[in-house]
């Protein structure tokens, strides 16, 4: 069960965390993407389209970011890939959920309120 204020009510992410068919990834839509692209805004370098964000698309900008994200914290699942790719999947969702709930703790960010802010002027 994810524990931060972000995801942890959003079924979807929940799912994502416990089941490998669940996976988010491109071409996905929806709330659930809305919210790893808002932890992605906060946390990676890497900016996200406005359109995808608006639409909460998992595009190749969302895309990009993740796999960023993925490379940066050396996630790979080494029982199958020799390399990250660009799928959010148990690893990933966990370690952005860790890092959120880190934030909230600290209270360091926009995050720490569990609010939307982190993406305002953040946005290409």
């Amino acid at each position: 069960m994810l524990q931060s204020k972000l995801f942890k009510s959003n079924k979807r992410l929940n799912d994502c965390a416990t089941s490998d068919p669940t996976h988010v990834q491109p071409g996905d839509r929806g709330e659930h993407v809305k919210l790893i692209q808002i932890a992605l805004q906060w946390f990676s370098p890497v900016k996200i389209d406005r359109g995808e964000l608006s639409a909460g698309f998992y595009g190749k900008s969302t895309a990009s970011s993740v796999l960023h994200y993925k490379r940066s914290h050396n996630i790979v699942n080494h029982a199958y890939q020799n390399a990250a790719d660009d799928i959010v999947g148990k690893m990933t969702i966990k370690t952005l959920d860790d890092e959120v709930v880190e934030d909230q703790e600290n209270g360091s960010s926009n995050l720490a309120a569990g609010g939307l802010r982190p993406i305002v002027g953040r946005i290409v």
